[in-house]
């Protein structure tokens, strides 16, 4: 049973696929399409790859960061108490606890690095940053079971080649006056467990006991009340509601103000590489243009016939835009088709590929993330398909209005 089609889409289908073209041109809408389908799947995996790696930083980094931080300029613990209760009670909280933190120096042997001490309830540890759940080895509760013990992240352990049981000595911001001299005041800590998020703060950061803190630092450091929230993104927009919990000036930050910076550089990255990656499907428009071109050359022959007929000249305009629009949108089609099978399998292709060729391509001892994690969002897909397609129409306009030019009557004087 034959399928009959509209008279525009059947011509439109003989100029982009019948055998009436030289093979030259053939092989120029070849290129296009195939340059075409290239840099659609490759922008698509890209723009999945970068979502995985900032999805992980997400999970990672932020799993250990709270949501807000709320500084009193007064800070007492009576204070910081109510502050807590008070910041508890809000509908947006999930968790509230005191915390007090400062920058100090580890050292064990003749090794020292600099680290940030963090001082919180076990019940904050768990509930604001959810610490228990990257310890590699030892438990939370002996932060208050043990005095003067403390958590390191693996990393900080590693450089000061400590594991569990060892002792190491963290010089305070606070000053020892005796007849002898100024020194600085320093004490012994049990290192009672270790931890990993795979990035940034297990190389800078150790966890002691709330109380602990405060015997080492005193009134040293940073204090304040640290708050999980119900969704990450109300820290900035609900910081006047929680600033109004107290009567006296208060300092409020966020975790755009630790790790937005990082975050706000990924998606530039993300922007400028699908700029680059747009340069391919630029090019294969350019290439479109070429493929069109040459076919209207071919073709004076028969769009004179076609004048002659009764086409009229926004009808010949129309049929060439579609000429190219067709073989445009066979290579989105396969370069989207082809994007989103990689950038769901890519993972599973770089571990095979690992495992074919031997080496680690990810060490997470270097990058902190094994693997080629990948995120596909739809919306990304959207929006290379919409550049795609704008980028290929706008190509197909020019030899589609020098189609529509073509003299009939001069075109017949040499057929």
């Amino acid at each position: 049973m034959a399928i009959h089609m509209p008279l525009p889409l059947e011509i439109i289908l003989r100029f982009s696929l019948g055998s009436g073209q030289r093979r030259f041109t053939r092989f120029v809408a070849m290129a296009s399409l195939i340059g075409m389908m290239l840099g659609v799947a490759a922008l698509i995996m890209v723009l999945s790859v970068m979502n995985g790696f900032s999805s992980e930083l997400h999970q990672r980094l932020l799993s250990v960061t709270p949501d807000l931080i709320l500084e009193p300029s007064t800070p007492s613990a009576d204070g910081l108490s109510e502050l807590a209760r008070r910041a508890r009670q809000q509908p947006s909280a999930v968790a509230a606890t005191r915390f007090q933190r400062a920058t100090t120096l580890l050292q064990a042997g003749e090794r020292t690095r600099g680290a940030t001490l963090i001082g919180a309830p076990t019940d904050g540890l768990t509930n604001v940053v959810n610490l228990g759940a990257h310890l590699v080895s030892g438990e939370l509760n002996a932060l208050t079971s043990e005095p003067f013990s403390v958590i390191l992240g693996a990393d900080l352990a590693r450089m000061l080649r400590v594991s569990p049981g060892d002792e190491v000595e963290v010089f305070l911001p606070r000053l020892t006056v005796s007849p002898l001299g100024v020194y600085p005041k320093s004490r012994l800590l049990t290192v009672v467990g270790l931890f990993s998020v795979g990035a940034g703060p297990d190389a800078r950061e150790a966890y002691v006991s709330y109380e602990t803190a405060r015997r080492l630092l005193r009134t040293s450091g940073r204090q304040g009340v640290q708050v999980k929230l119900t969704d990450r993104q109300l820290a900035l927009t609900d910081q006047a509601v929680y600033r109004a919990l107290d009567s006296q000036p208060m300092t409020l930050s966020d975790w755009t103000t630790s790790q937005g910076s990082l975050f706000a550089a990924i998606k530039m990255e993300k922007i400028t590489v699908g700029i680059l990656l747009t340069s391919v499907i630029l090019v294969a428009a350019f290439n479109l243009i070429s493929t069109l071109t040459m076919s209207v050359t071919e073709k004076r022959g028969d769009i004179a016939i076609l004048q002659v007929l009764g086409l009229s000249t926004r009808h010949l305009l129309l049929l060439f835009l579609g000429h190219g629009l067709l073989l445009s949108l066979v290579g989105i089609a396969l370069g989207a088709v082809l994007g989103i099978g990689l950038a769901v399998s890519i993972s599973d292709l770089s571990l095979w590929f690992e495992q074919v060729i031997g080496v680690v391509l990810f060490d997470p001892a270097v990058y902190y993330i094994g693997g080629l994690p990948s995120l596909l969002l739809w919306r990304d897909v959207v929006a290379v398909i919409a550049t795609a397609f704008t980028l290929s129409a706008a190509a197909s306009v020019y030899p589609a209005w020098r189609a529509s030019r073509i003299p009939a009557a001069e075109v017949l004087n040499y057929v």
